[in-house]
């Protein structure tokens, strides 16, 4: 990220404007301070979820933005949940939670809410993601995911198979099968995310593109 401007430097430069330098996400430091809080070093942490320590890196100072699936890793790791890595840190954990409190967080071009009380054995999140955002990375960890659609559609891949899921479409899941999610139109898709939170030194593994033949079903 761009250092400040310090007192002695102009504000504009040829008559123009210089635009304020953006604002660190919330993201970036709670990743450095939970990393910390779970007395791991960069590398050790970088290497458990698959990273290189330059890659982790940028991730806490800002300068890239973590997928799902890295949010997902690092929680594990962490020993905690993805709505604390986000920064929401509601202090009780109520039974219900109303569509007023949720509020949006982004990470990696995808917007996330809250949609479950943290500190609990699985995850609820509301997601929307875009068209061609973080669909070419297949993950693997322990625990299981379910998915439903609320609108625009799906394409779900696992293992060798791509299933189209549209509005009202589900899929539950052993994540330890590799899989991948992006949305099929330019519009993106909604959909709600439930995941366990297995804790497991290896609780991810970066596969990459596959390059393997893919047969496709609409449905699961």
């Amino acid at each position: 990220m761009s250092p400040a401007l310090s007192p002695d430097q102009p504000d504009e430069v040829d008559g123009a404007e210089v635009p304020e330098p953006p604002e660190l996400p919330a993201v970036a430091p709670q990743l450095r301070e939970l990393r910390r809080r779970a007395a791991l070093t960069l590398e050790v942490a970088a290497g458990s979820a698959g990273l290189s320590p330059a890659h982790l890196s940028r991730l806490e100072t800002g300068q890239r933005q973590p997928s799902l699936p890295m949010l997902l890793s690092l929680a594990r790791i962490y020993g905690t949940t993805v709505s604390e890595l986000l920064g929401e840190t509601p202090a009780d954990r109520d039974a219900v939670v109303r569509g007023g409190t949720m509020e949006a967080t982004e990470a990696g071009g995808w917007t996330y809410r809250q949609a479950g009380s943290p500190g609990r054995g699985m995850q609820a999140l509301q997601v929307h993601a875009p068209y061609g955002s973080q669909g070419d990375v297949v993950r693997v960890h322990p625990g299981e995911e379910w998915l439903y659609v609320l609108s625009g559609r799906l394409r779900l891949r696992l293992g060798d198979t791509s299933y189209r899921l549209d509005p009202g479409d589900s899929s539950h899941f052993d994540s330890l099968t590799p899989h991948r999610i992006a949305a099929v139109d330019e519009g993106g898709v909604d959909f709600l995310f439930v995941h366990t939170l297995l804790q497991s030194p290896t609780a991810a593994l970066c596969l990459g593109p596959s390059a393997g033949p893919v047969k496709e079903t609409r449905h699961g």
